[in-house]
């Protein structure tokens, strides 16, 4: 339950970076009916199984990799290291024909920061922890 709730969050902030930025934005129709889940929802899901699966393998190892610059940043470096793992999510999605695509450095900055904040509040909700 807890990794559905995880998932959930994930779509729900990807689904507002590519909402609030220009240079975030999912292919497919934009009917409000219709095609709408298979164009919209099912790739923004697969896009969240993506980011769960570079946030599981790819981050530790960049994170472990750029300690020293993010030690002399005072942890600012992660906001960089975050944009750059959004960025090898779009690219991996565009790559895989799931239509998501992040134009620009910047741009993934922003989506990072937007959707780290989502994200986190939408898993403060659904998931409960257990201790």
């Amino acid at each position: 339950m807890r990794f559905l709730g995880s998932l959930l969050a994930t779509m729900a902030a990807l689904a507002v970076a590519a909402w609030l930025f220009d240079g975030i934005w999912f292919e497919g129709a934009d009917s409000p009916f219709g095609t709408e889940l298979k164009d919209k929802v099912v790739p923004v899901a697969l896009v969240a199984l993506i980011v769960w699966v570079v946030s599981q393998v790819v981050a530790p190892v960049v994170k472990l990799l750029s300690l020293p610059l993010i030690v002399l940043t005072l942890g600012l470096f992660l906001l960089v290291v975050n944009a750059l793992m959004l960025m090898l999510v779009g690219w991996i999605a565009d790559g895989v024909g799931l239509g998501f695509h992040v134009e620009g450095f910047w741009v993934a900055l922003g989506g990072a920061l937007v959707i780290t904040l989502v994200e986190r509040i939408v898993s403060g909700i659904l998931v409960e922890d257990r201790d």
